[in-house]
């Protein structure tokens, strides 16, 4: 059974009229029980994820600051969200939800976070989003822990996974794959193992033609026996920001591949969802509920 990390601390109060579209991390397990794509019993709440497991991958100046709230106006502004108590603590139960995803991902061969896929997030700073780096905190824990020894991290979101990045330079163990928006956000790219940026207006079979190129190969070169995937329905033609031209279905193409890729060659794969900004809710809400759908298909 594809278990489903959610917690009601997701949906974040934010002051009016702010772009980032907190209301979904409500409506994606909503949607899904209404369909009887899911029951109760596939969500689970995860709890705050410990300081120490947070310094394996973030700087203990940064997270005092977090805890502390003593992050800067600047800092506030990069990051995009007016620091408070409840949303360190939502980031951290964040965190969590993605460790114990890769647990029941070792079991079950695939596991969901609601949220998460906070991949701007730098070792000492938050930005575009994201305050820490949920599946780099993840994947430090588990090479910490020895539960494996190479990780891939498949990163589709339509913004580059520039934190992750940056965090992962130096650690051959893990090996970061981003396809995203050449000319989108971040205008600073760090380096990735694998970056493909791709032009403004890519459409459905081009990306798709991309991906399908570029995968298998890679994932039978760097054989690794864990992966993170980072969904972000960002690539929509619908999306105020992503540039590209990708159809609702074609991106549910993309998830069914990934996760076809991965259950051929024995993968466990834990999925957080990553970014969304179309103007209706509901497209956003399709997208990422079209994700655990073909989790759930494939993976039952």
């Amino acid at each position: 059974m594809a278990l489903i990390a959610h917690s009601a601390i997701y949906s974040h109060p934010l002051p009016e009229g702010h772009r980032f579209p907190m209301l979904k991390y409500d409506l994606i397990p909503e949607q899904l029980l209404h369909e009887g794509v899911i029951t109760k019993k596939n969500i689970f709440e995860p709890v705050v994820c410990p300081k120490e497991t947070v310094l394996l991958t973030h700087t203990e100046e940064y997270y005092n600051k977090l805890i502390h709230q003593t992050l800067s106006a600047s800092e506030q502004r990069k990051i995009g969200f007016p620091q408070s108590p409840l949303l360190t603590e939502r980031e951290l139960i964040i965190a969590q939800g993605t460790i114990d995803c890769c647990y029941h991902a070792m079991k079950d061969s695939v596991a969901l976070n609601v949220a998460g896929g906070t991949h701007h997030a730098y070792a000492d700073k938050g930005e575009g989003f994201c305050l820490l780096n949920d599946m780099a905190i993840a994947a430090n824990y588990l090479l910490h822990r020895k539960e494996a020894t190479k990780i891939m991290i498949i990163d589709l979101d339509v913004h580059q996974g520039n934190g992750s990045a940056k965090i992962f330079e130096h650690e051959p163990r893990v090996f970061t794959f981003s396809m995203h928006g050449a000319h989108n956000y971040p205008f600073h790219k760090e380096k990735s193992d694998l970056d493909i940026p791709l032009l403004d207006g890519t459409d459905t079979n081009t990306y798709l033609s991309i991906l399908q190129n570029t995968l298998p190969g890679l994932l039978d070169k760097e054989k690794p026996q864990f992966a993170f995937f980072l969904s972000g329905v960002d690539i929509l033609d619908t999306d105020k920001f992503g540039k590209l031209k990708v159809t609702i279905a074609g991106c549910r193409q993309r998830d069914v591949f990934v996760f076809e890729e991965l259950k051929k060659r024995n993968i466990p794969v834990t999925v957080a969802m990553g970014g969304g900004y179309s103007a209706d809710v509901k497209k956003i809400v399709e997208a990422h509920c079209n994700t655990f759908k073909a989790a759930i298909d494939i993976y039952s």
